[in-house]
């Protein structure tokens, strides 16, 4: 299925706050939300909904857990098991009351930065503190630092919050390093909390491997987080599942408040089984979409700012650009920002591994992409630091 983006002045009459945190001069390429129209069986049960004043309370999730099986099983050749499924209402809220059920107050729980923001956030909301493991870059690509790991298991620490595949470097974990994972998790008994939410966005050149199903230790000390609200562009509608593999994390699970379940949004519940069990097109159009944006970003930036660094990535829409040999300061994004009228994520909020970086959305129409490297190209200083 073709998936394209929504014209710009249809896309400037949205809502959110991709479209009303700036003014309209600004070219909005931060948020992580998707410029492209809803996949219809979502519109349709969105639709049926409103029509039949079906706006109540969630009582169960539903069809969920079997949609979710499916598309999983049919994707990643891997069923988890429905009666360890529960839902809430976003991956973070699935994340910080999962860390309260297996960590007490104090405990150190590992992040891997760079990193998706906010978990800097949900490890202290939980109670924790927050013990980082920076990635390792070896000029060429990311990997987990699992010596590094090993340490922190060894040294206390009673949790290990991963990014899977990682924001916001498109990073596809490889399935032999969630396996090495999964035997450091059981040595130490280490609780792995896996975001799995990029997950359905891989590209056709990876394979994502949830940690789940890597092996029998992976299942006894982990609990994945998914939503459908990124790859089928539904963060507004408020619906995330929990998944545990085997009974004592499906125990921490039923010991969460019911609110945490209650709080799962009706419209969320139903337009997650659309995605799952009837979108599956519409995402392989937007996947294909997003890697011919990835590499007309590619070309764009050869053509007009080839000192930017910029590894494609291999799953989701974010790309890491690296400016540091502009002279720019520590935050790329507020420069550009106020010279070129383009909104970049800030770097540095993903650790002070992103100082000197952007995260960019490439989930734009081409036009609106083009437009905004020569924006930025315009602008930037065309000398480079020494």
């Amino acid at each position: 299925m073709k998936v394209t983006a929504d014209p710009l002045s249809d896309l400037r009459r949205r809502t959110s706050s991709k479209w009303t945190s700036h003014p309209p001069d600004v070219l909005p390429l931060f948020v992580a939300e998707m410029d492209y129209p809803l996949a219809p069986a979502i519109r349709a049960a969105l639709i049926d909904l409103v029509e039949r004043s079906d706006t109540g309370y969630v009582g169960s999730p539903g069809g969920l857990p079997s949609a979710f099986a499916g598309f999983a099983e049919s994707r990643w050749n891997w069923r988890p098991d429905e009666a360890g499924i529960r839902t809430t209402t976003d991956v973070s809220v699935a994340i910080v009351e999962t860390l309260r059920q297996v960590i007490a107050p104090g405990d150190r729980v590992v992040i891997t930065p760079p990193v998706y923001p906010p978990f800097f956030e949900f490890v202290p909301e939980a109670g924790g503190a927050v013990h980082e493991v920076p990635l390792i870059d070896d000029g060429s690509g990311w990997s987990l630092d699992l010596d590094g790991l090993a340490e922190a298991f060894a040294g206390g620490a009673t949790a290990f919050l991963l990014c899977n595949p990682h924001n916001p470097l498109g990073l596809v974990h490889p399935r032999e390093t969630l396996l090495a994972v999964a035997e450091l998790a059981e040595t130490h008994g280490v609780v792995v909390v896996s975001d799995e939410i990029h997950g359905p966005l891989t590209h056709s050149t990876a394979e994502f491997t949830p940690f789940l199903s890597v092996s029998d230790s992976a299942r006894s000390h982990a609990v994945a987080v998914t939503s459908a609200s990124k790859a089928w562009n539904l963060a507004g509608l408020k619906c995330a599942m929990m998944i545990a593999g085997s009974p004592q994390l499906v125990a921490a699970l039923d010991r969460m408040p019911a609110e945490v379940g209650y709080r799962t949004s009706l419209f969320g519940l139903h337009a997650s089984v659309a995605a799952f069990r009837s979108s599956a097109d519409w995402l392989d159009g937007a996947i294909a979409e997003i890697e011919s944006s990835s590499a007309l970003l590619a070309r764009l930036l050869a053509e007009l700012l080839p000192a930017v660094g910029y590894r494609p990535p291999s799953a989701s829409y974010l790309a890491w650009l690296d400016f540091r040999a502009f002279e720019l300061g520590p935050d790329p994004s507020a420069v550009i920002l106020d010279r070129a009228r383009v909104a970049l994520n800030a770097g540095p909020t993903f650790g002070r591994q992103g100082v000197g970086h952007a995260r960019l959305n490439l989930a734009c129409s081409p036009e609106v992409l083009r437009e905004a490297v020569e924006r930025i190209a315009a602008q930037v200083p065309e000398q480079t630091s020494p």
